[in-house]
């Protein structure tokens, strides 16, 4: 719609006084939720007070002498409101033709300029599970990153590790008194993760061990061989399987770097700290204190001397600003982190770093089950492997029983299971919780990602049957009832979608985006016979259900769904 509002604001700016020709017409026309009020519509109430006249005056005095081109069809003075309604013809010829020349770019812009933005998501812990837990903001911020990239950012798609903290001296710990190294080469995860639990089973009843886990991280910090040694093969064997679950989930990153790499920057900001005046002792830790800024004390250095999240945090920030030169920097982080980044971004403006304004916490929502939370120390984790073979395994049984002879089933099944879960997570506004229900979770019926993977798969077989379209389509397109033409005006919005998306850094908008216009498209369905219509409505219906196709297929890729052709 943005070329008609464009056309509109051109012609009604010659018919207002000249101290008003300084508003943005085209910002203020709005696109009414009735068709009978036309297809655009400008509200004069603002115009009111500028020009002293009232609402309906000024819509009847515009109405009276507003000339349009032909694609538009008549103006009209409705209740304070200029409503236009278009030559429906010629609209559905413009947005037709322009989605099926712009292809996948359908949608995308130059907003960004080119900004660099790094969009730290992911972040496991090295020697834990990938959990279901971390879905969330791998899943977001790989979204997050597919949006801003085809909104004209440079998105730095990075990947900060958790390996390096006191759980790793218990971890070390643990399996200096329990690992087994068949085990740890035969199932490595699972197997730390047993430690881990077992590590604080044990120290409940034994105070020493926590004591003994924080001695073995000092001397990790300190170099120590077998510490060192220890925990090199602990990373290396977590990102073997990080690998492989980042490749399942079609996810990469421009860095993967871990919180160990700062060592170096971590002594740089302590001596910051200490030249500013902003380091203090408290109970024989080093603190910054933040009570003028209503917030607690922010831990830099423990007693015991070791470093903590937020001496890592500050190291990485600095030295991403050195290297990079961003100019944004989300957190793609769990909303329970929302006081940590608080005190990293007022430590950061109190050291004089001006960009600090421009990190931002991306929260969300956690991932619940319905008898608690998870926890790694107790043991209470789902791996995110097993639900994706669930997941796939689930779609295979249902390809099995509606189309045992569907080519390359397994291939099909995993994708559509992937849909299923990327979709769960994406449904819904990002700050909200969500319940881990693996009925709901691997639904195929619904508002679910395997329903829009079934509506492109009936798109592309009505457009497989009907054969090619012309290369140029006729001037005028014959999509005038309110049917054709609403899914016409839900086409139009895609750009609007992605561009709030991208502001509002909420996927949820597509995704809710992508279920409308696929309810849209299977009532149309039933409604036409797309390819039986005789002529210029059979080509005018193709057009169209090729336009939704693309559409439908761009918003599933900026959700990293794969747009599935045969189901």
């Amino acid at each position: 719609m943005d070329s008609f509002k464009k056309i509109l604001h051109d012609h009604l700016l010659p018919l207002l006084p000249p101290d008003a020709r300084s508003l943005d017409l085209q910002s203020l026309v709005e696109v009414p939720e009735d068709l009978s009020l036309g297809d655009l519509a400008l509200p004069c109430f603002r115009l009111s007070k500028l020009l002293r006249r009232s609402p309906m005056a000024i819509a009847e005095d515009l109405a009276a002498r507003l000339v349009l081109p032909p694609a538009f069809r008549r103006v009209e003075a409705v209740k304070g409101y200029l409503n236009v309604h278009l030559d429906r013809r010629t609209y559905a010829r413009s947005l037709v033709q322009t989605i099926l020349e712009l292809g996948d770019r359908y949608g995308a812009s130059e907003f960004g300029h080119g900004a660099k933005v790094i969009v730290e998501f992911s972040s496991p812990n090295i020697a834990k599970p990938f959990g279901i837990n971390h879905l969330r903001s791998t899943n977001l911020g790989a979204c997050l990153a597919r949006l801003l990239a085809f909104t004209g950012h440079h998105p730095i798609r990075l990947n900060h590790l958790g390996d390096w903290g006191t759980q790793f001296g218990k971890l070390i710990s643990a399996f200096r008194r329990w690992g087994l190294e068949t085990e740890l080469e035969r199932l490595p995860i699972p197997h730390l993760l047993s430690l881990y639990v077992r590590f604080h089973q044990e120290a409940a009843a034994d105070a020493s061990l926590e004591d003994e886990g924080r001695a073995w991280f000092a001397r990790l910090e300190q170099g120590n061989p077998e510490a060192t040694a220890l925990w090199q093969r602990f990373r290396e064997l977590s990102l073997a399987e990080f690998s492989k679950i980042y490749a399942r989930l079609h996810v990469s990153f421009d860095e993967i770097s871990g919180e160990s790499a700062y060592g170096q920057d971590m002594l740089e900001v302590e001596q910051a700290l200490t030249q500013a005046g902003l380091l203090s002792e408290s109970q024989e830790a080093h603190v910054v204190d933040l009570t003028d800024h209503g917030l607690p004390p922010a831990l830099i250095r423990k007693k015991d001397g070791a470093t903590l999240y937020l001496t890592r945090d500050l190291a990485a920030a600095i030295s991403r600003q050195r290297r990079y030169e961003f100019r944004r920097m989300l957190y793609i982080v769990g909303a329970e982190q929302k006081l940590h980044f608080s005190q990293l971004f007022t430590v950061l403006r109190l050291l004089g770093h001006d960009w600090a304004s421009a990190c931002e916490h991306v929260d969300f929502g956690l991932i619940r089950f319905k008898e608690g939370t998870m926890s790694t120390r107790e043991g209470k984790v789902i791996f995110l492997e097993d639900v994706l073979d669930r997941a796939a395994e689930l779609a295979r049984s249902i390809i099995e029983e509606r189309n045992p002879e569907l080519p390359d089933k397994e291939t099909v099944a995993r994708e559509v299971g992937l849909g299923a879960i990327l979709f769960f997570d994406l449904h819904a506004k990002r700050i909200k919780d969500l319940v881990f229900d693996w009925t709901e979770i691997l639904s195929f019926e619904g508002e679910t990602g395997p329903y829009l993977q079934y509506t492109h798969a009936r798109l592309t077989s009505v457009l497989r049957k009907a054969g090619t379209l012309p290369e140029q389509l006729p001037d005028l397109l014959e999509l005038t009832d309110d049917a054709e033409f609403s899914v016409l005006r839900r086409l139009a919005e895609f750009p609007e979608q992605v561009q709030r998306a991208v502001e509002k850094l909420e996927p949820s908008i597509i995704a809710k985006y992508a279920i409308v216009l696929a309810q849209d498209f299977n009532t149309l369905y039933n409604l036409k016979r797309f390819l039986d219509a005789p002529e210029p409505s059979r080509t005018a219906l193709l057009a169209l259900c090729a336009a939704i196709g693309q559409t439908l297929r761009n918003a599933l890729s900026l959700l990293g769904i794969a747009a599935i052709e045969r189901m």
